[in-house]
Order: structure tokens, then sequence, then C-alpha cells
């Protein structure tokens, strides 16, 4: 009897695998594509669930797998067509909370192996929060294995019922510098409007568990700076127009940008990253700071000290002044800088690569699909 194999030996069919993106975050989008990429060129067949628009933008045909377009909903109709995409799959890997919940409806009560990884943290209030707690529940529990990519999100599984657990750091390529990096640099300064001033970077969704609210508070502090930096964030979310509207109001050197699908390089552009808070479970600004040799700023919360370790400068959760402080001397000490940035590098070099992570992953695979036989 022949069984399904990841590696595709003489005479065995390759393991076929679909990849269901959710929220199509930064971070979980770039790690499907490196994931893809990194099976492809190991025998795996890869169709990726995602929408037009991702694939657009991270190119999953271009390192070899089949896109089949899957709007980010769970309406009927959207479930239908991951069920079809699913049909001929020896298992599937969801990305996101809400890309479990459609590959757990999809899948029914088909024998496929699930695997979901839990890349952040998503909050709730108020009758949403009950929603939110037997979403988890229900994905959890589907799942064969939960993948958490923080200790903190694979103690949170398991009290959701999950029968397996694990954790499984998500890699973010390093942006690779070439002769054009510094012309690029330049030219993303000069669109952003910080060509003779520090330009501060943060990114993430908009919401109140990020800390925009403290960053704005900070930010009121560095308008006597001379010169007087630029704070730049990029994302969308519900609280839009409230930090616009405080921007506004309050005079504040800060720019919302919206979504981008540029964040490596709009960091690598920047003096300072900024991260004030938020539940990302690893942040992929932080990530992209510290392989870009960019200071980092961080609120010591969640899971951002054990990612950096002593690689950024942490100060307490929604402590303004404190932020304020740490920036601002930051930006007068150039000896400083440089100390974070070589310790950036180390600690960047201590993370899992690509190649790794797509090796743990793959063994999940083979773990799950061992003894299948062929139909």
């Amino acid at each position: 009897m022949s069984h399904v194999s990841s590696h595709s030996p003489h005479g065995q069919s390759p393991l076929r695998t679909v990849q269901v993106l959710g929220g199509g975050s930064a971070v979980s989008s770039a790690h499907v594509r490196s994931l893809t990429s990194g099976l492809v060129a190991r025998g795996v067949r890869v169709t990726v669930c995602a929408p037009h628009e991702t694939d657009g933008v991270h190119d999953f045909t271009g390192v070899g797998a089949r896109h089949i377009h899957v709007p980010r909903s769970s309406d009927p109709a959207s479930v239908a067509t991951l069920r079809n995409a699913c049909a001929d799959a020896d298992l599937v890997h969801a990305h996101g909370l809400h890309a479990g919940f459609r590959a757990t409806l999809a899948l029914g009560g088909r024998p496929t192996p699930l695997v979901v990884t839990w890349h952040t943290r998503s909050y709730a209030e108020g009758a949403r929060a009950h929603l939110l707690r037997l979403l988890e529940r229900r994905v959890a529990k589907a799942a064969a294995v939960v993948l958490g990519t923080s200790s903190e999100l694979v103690d949170r599984a398991r009290r959701r019922g999950a029968r397996d657990a694990r954790l499984a750091a998500v890699s973010v390529p390093a942006l690779r510098r070439n002769d054009d990096t510094d012309r690029h640099r330049s030219k993303t300064r000069a669109e952003l409007g910080a060509t003779d001033r520090p330009l501060l970077m943060a990114a993430g969704a908009l919401d109140r568990h990020r800390g925009y609210d403290t960053l704005l508070d900070a930010a009121r502090e560095w308008r006597g700076l001379d010169p007087e930096p630029l704070v730049v964030i990029v994302g969308e979310g519900p609280q839009w127009s409230a930090l616009q509207r405080r921007i506004e109001d309050e005079e504040l050197p800060v720019r919302l940008i919206g979504r981008r699908d540029d964040i490596g390089e709009l960091v690598a552009a920047a003096d300072l990253a900024l991260l004030p808070g938020g539940p990302e479970a690893r942040s992929v600004l932080a990530q992209e700071a510290l392989h870009a040799r960019v200071p980092l700023v961080a609120a010591s919360a969640g899971s951002v000290p054990e990612l950096v370790g002593d690689a950024a400068a942490l100060v307490p959760f929604g402590d303004a002044g404190a932020f304020a402080e740490t920036v601002a001397r930051l930006l007068k000490d150039p000896a400083l800088q440089d100390e974070l940035r070589d310790r950036g590098t180390r600690q960047a070099a201590t993370w899992p690569t690509e190649d790794e992570t797509v090796a743990q992953v793959l063994s999940v695979y083979d773990e799950l699909t061992d003894l299948r036989p062929l139909m």
C-alpha cells in the first residue's frame, strides 16, 4: 500500500494542501507566500484560497501555487467555493481565526486534517466578546493542530479546547538590500514629507487596543523638538476618524496613510519604528524594524518582550510620557541608535529562518497525513 508523502518519492502522489487566508493581514499574507514557496520547492502541491487582490500583491501563483479567488466572507457562496477547493486536499491549513472558521464550515464532516495558525489575538467587548469566545472554541476544537505564534496564543488555544496546540514562529522575510535601496529610501521619505526631518513609523490596525491614543499623546511632546519629527501610521480600522480628528484639532505632526503593502520598505526608510501596543503576537513591524536595522521603541506588552529581547527600547504600555521621552532621547543619541541596531541584528538572527519555518510546518503535515492510503 502506498502512502501520501510531502516529499513525493517515485510512484507516490505529492501531498495536496490548501492554504486559506482570512483577514489578509500583512504578516499572515507574507507568511503564506513564504510558506507556499518553500512547500512547492519541496514537491508539495499548494492551492491558495484568498481574494484576487491578495494574490495580486503577494503573487502566490508566481511561486508555483494554484490560486482560487475566495472572498473574506462566511456567506454560503464563499463557503461553497472553499468547499470545492478543498475537495481533493490531503490537508487544509487556515491562517487566522476567521479563515479557520470558514475552513471548518467548508470541511463539514470530512476527515481531512485541518491545521490553523493563530497569528494574533482578537479583541471584543460586550456581546461580541461572547461570540468571539464561541468562535475561538469552535475553531480550536475543529483543528487537528493549532499553531500559535506566541506562548500566549498557544495557551489561549488550549483553554478553548484545542486537542493539540503548539508554538510555531512565523518568519518575516528580511528586506533584501541592493544598489537601489538608498535611492528608494530617499524617494519614500520625500513621498511622505520627511526629507529634512526625522521619520517615525508605526503600523497596525487602527483599533483601541493598539495604543494609538498613547502615541498621539506622545506626539504632542515632540512638537517642541527641532527638527520636529513626522509620525506616519500605516493601517485602517474603526479608530481612523477619531484619530484623524485629534491630529487636526491638536495640530499633531502625524499622518495616517491607510493600508499599504510595502511595510518593509516604509520601515526601512524610517529613523525609528514605533510600537505603542497591540495584540499581534509576532509584530510584523517589530520584525521588519530589526531586520532593517531601524531602532524600535515599543510598549512592553503582550508577546513583544519575548520577540525582541533587549533589542528594543521598551516602555510601560499606556505611559505616553515615557514613550515621548524615550523617543526624544533616541533621536538625540546616535550612539544609542547604533547600539540598538546591532542588538536588533543579533536578535533577528535568533528567529527561525524561512526554511526552518517551512520545515516545522511540513513536519506537522507529514505527521497528520502519515499512513493515509492513496485512493
